[in-house]
């Protein structure tokens, strides 16, 4: 989007233009990091180019990989360093890139910084595939004139998420697959073997026991209304959805995720690993504590942490110390607290966060070695009960019905 504004710089002189953001508040923080204090803030209505319009049918169009930012920050750091002129380096990679998505959004940045658009700016109008977290350090490195160290430090962290993302999905594989192959098994005995064995014991005028009665009334009620089913779990799969896109809904999703049992106190270590690093970068970088609350609260996935960083962001803005704002989060242990205390006694907050978030990757590490021995546990005892549930309810008939034939005989 492109927005008009008006305001004034530091030294009171009135300042006017125009500049592209994915929304107004993120046009009013872009002018906020060129010194400028914006009075008004207006959208220009303007025709969607090409691009926009291919960003319209996002859903059928893919995604913007991690794998693919993260040999774009490297081929950036490695040409920026060499001295080659940024938009030269920009339009070099829009030619090479295999992915066609981010080969026309390297493209659209570059018209942009031909129009005299810097690149933090020119890369707001592409908030799904360049963070908040990502646009501050490129900011922060075009101000500081060390825009290739923005582009190292970037491909790090996302290294790191994306090593973080695949150790988790590698510990819950052996546990969701059991858990999708109990759920097929359960289909095909509830639409394939009960129905069988119900039929035999109708013919028969059997008594059947109670735990059987439940198992052929399941077994019947999802033959027959199995469409009604399918419509009901899909109803509220689309409501919970839309639910969790609400602010409040969503924030609610996300503290009950951190509480669940197992998984839940080990994505906690993630979150607050992941904040206390991208803090700690921001820091480095010379970003202002406050602002750099806001943007890695912005850049953070749970919405329940997100919340409790800037309320952190809101105490130091009341005058409390960053500890006195760490300790009323309720986030953090008292070790780690212990460590903020250290670092702001010594002025080194940045180092001491990065010794918190090398503290909270080992208890992740060590978390995730033992997450699937955790789980399939819990596995094998629901495997269990599910087993002699089924064997009760299908073989105490058969021999309730051979006992009577050999009273008979």
């Amino acid at each position: 989007m492109q927005f008009s504004y008006r305001g004034k710089d530091n030294r009171g002189i009135a300042q006017q233009g125009s500049l592209n953001a994915a929304n107004a508040d993120a046009a009013a923080s872009e002018l906020v990091r060129r010194g400028i204090t914006p009075l008004t803030i207006e959208e220009r209505e303007q025709k969607p180019s090409g691009l926009d319009k291919l960003n319209n049918l996002a859903i059928f169009r893919k995604k913007v990989s991690v794998d693919e930012l993260i040999v774009f920050c490297r081929q950036m750091y490695a040409l920026t360093k060499a001295g080659i002129p940024l938009i030269r380096t920009m339009r070099g990679l829009a030619e090479t890139s295999r992915s066609p998505v981010l080969a026309e959004v390297l493209e659209d940045i570059t018209n942009r910084l031909e129009g005299g658009n810097t690149m933090a700016t020119a890369m707001q109008a592409h908030p799904k595939v360049f963070s908040e977290l990502f646009i501050a350090m490129i900011h922060v490195g075009e101000n500081t004139g060390m825009l290739d160290v923005s582009f190292k430090r970037l491909s790090e962290i996302l290294e790191l998420e994306r090593d973080t993302k695949r150790r988790v999905k590698q510990a819950l594989r052996y546990p969701t697959f059991v858990v999708i192959a109990l759920l097929a098994a359960l289909m095909v005995v509830n639409f394939l073997v009960i129905p069988r064995f119900a039929s035999v014991f109708s013919r028969m005028g059997a008594d059947l026991p109670f735990l059987t009665q439940v198992l052929v009334g399941t077994s019947n009620f999802l033959l027959g209304y199995w469409y009604i089913v399918l419509f009901v779990v899909a109803a509220i799969g689309l409501v919970l959805r839309q639910w969790k896109k609400t602010e409040n809904g969503r924030e609610i999703w996300d503290r009950y995720k951190l509480k669940t049992p197992i998984i839940g106190p080990l994505l906690e270590l993630i979150m607050l690993s992941r904040f206390a690093r991208n803090f700690a970068t921001m820091l480095t970088a010379g970003m202002p504590v406050t602002h750099a609350l806001t943007v890695v609260a912005d850049a953070t996935d749970n919405a329940w942490i997100a919340r409790h960083i800037k309320d952190m962001r809101y105490g130091i803005e009341r005058g409390e110390s960053l500890l006195r704002t760490a300790r009323n989060s309720k986030m953090f242990t008292p070790l780690i607290l212990q460590m903020i205390a250290v670092g702001e006694e010594t002025g080194s907050v940045d180092d001491m966060l990065n010794n918190v978030a090398d503290f909270y990757d080992e208890d992740v590490d060590y978390g995730l070695k033992r997450l699937a021995e955790s789980i399939e546990p819990i596995l094998i005892v629901a495997m269990g009960v599910l087993v002699l549930i089924l064997a009760l309810g299908v073989f105490l008939p058969i021999w309730d019905l051979g006992a009577a034939a050999m009273g008979r005989g």
